[in-house]
């Protein structure tokens, strides 16, 4: 009696009540978030299902099962037929090979013992069910590999991204750390009118930019995609400086006292302590400038040898549109570097998006 009166005294605490309300909470949570997840997902797996199918698979997953199934066959003689599950008088099943197709009897091969010859049955062989396996083609990235120049769009979309990452980098630091920490007159002004430029659309700008590289000669290089990120970026600027003025003042007077002048600063006390925040701005231009398809569409028109991933890709679709499963394996060879890049360094970069003020 005792021991009934104490149980129910405690799955009736606050304390059992407020862990039980927040196991639930954190339960439907936990469910939410894989679902969002798996729908999101979900498209990606298409893609990487299709990638390593044939047309006919592509066909057949239609009205069937979405694995790249083909049908089993068996080599005899010389030639290869197809595995149908065959039910035989005793009430088995037999996994036997059609080798001659009749109307009321036909012949059969057992793959386990072909030494035993053919078989005869009798029925309809129309009626019987093919025997499919798991057969994936990834010998389908080797061809779109091979077809899309795959290596030279790459070597060109990473030396792009790297040389205009480090010069978002440098600009965007020095940038920030001047709107952080030095006394501008009208700073405030200033870094409202650069932020302003975030929602300006690149339309607006686009004829007139496109003019002016023109006419020193840049289009047809990786040039006109490569030197406007050595002048910052709103977007960069703002996410750095948010983090800079996070970091005490006091950390910048002691290394002045110490004899530091304002380079000294922002290399031994300002970047040490911002890698997060570096990582993450580095990551979002890496990020943008593998994905970025118009500007090197315009700029690097006629010149096949300069083309990026994303452009090459497009055209390749555009050409090879009726073979789904080469558009998909392209399509899925050009995320990998990103994912590779976000999966080693998600750590630091999620740690700078939250810092950064993004969530917010």
């Amino acid at each position: 009696m005792a021991t009934a009166t104490y149980s129910k005294a405690v799955n009736t605490s606050p304390y059992y009540s407020v862990q039980l309300r927040r196991f639930g909470t954190y339960s439907i949570i936990t469910l939410l978030t894989f679902a969002v997840a798996f729908a999101f997902l979900l498209p990606f797996a298409n893609m990487a299902l299709m990638s390593v199918k044939t047309p006919e698979q592509i066909t057949a997953s239609a009205t069937g099962l979405i694995w790249p199934m083909e049908a089993a066959v068996f080599n005899y003689e010389g030639e290869d037929y197809t595995i149908y599950n065959v039910p035989t008088e005793d009430g088995v099943v037999h996994q036997w090979a059609l080798v001659n197709k009749g109307r009321r009897t036909s012949e059969f091969v057992d793959p386990a013992n072909p030494d035993a010859g053919l078989i005869p049955w009798e029925g309809n062989w129309r009626g019987l069910s093919e025997v499919s396996s798991l057969r994936p083609h990834f010998e389908n990235f080797g061809i779109a590999w091979d077809m899309i120049d795959f290596p030279l769009l790459f070597r060109n979309t990473v030396t792009i991204a790297v040389i205009g990452m480090i010069g978002t980098l440098l600009s965007s630091i020095c940038v920030a750390y001047a709107f952080a920490r030095f006394p501008i007159p009208g700073k405030n002004m200033l870094f409202i009118i650069l932020i302003g430029t975030i929602i300006l659309p690149s339309q607006v700008t686009l004829i007139p930019t496109y003019a002016f590289f023109a006419k020193i000669g840049w289009t047809g290089t990786w040039l006109p995609l490569i030197v406007p990120h050595f002048f910052a970026n709103a977007y960069n600027v703002f996410l750095l400086r948010q983090f800079f003025m996070t970091l005490p003042r006091e950390l910048d007077e002691a290394a002045m006292i110490d004899g530091a002048n304002p380079m000294q600063v922002l290399l031994r006390i300002i970047i040490p302590q911002s890698w997060a925040a570096i990582v993450a701005v580095g990551l979002f231009h890496f990020v943008f400038a593998w994905n970025d398809y118009f500007n090197p569409l315009i700029y690097l028109l006629g010149k096949p040898n300069l083309q990026v991933i994303s452009v090459g890709v497009q055209i390749f679709n555009y050409q090879y549109g009726p073979r789904p499963q080469l558009v998909q394996a392209t399509s899925l060879m050009a995320l990998v570097l990103p994912l590779v890049i976000f999966f080693f360094a998600q750590k630091t970069f999620m740690r700078g998006v939250v810092i950064t003020g993004v969530e917010k």
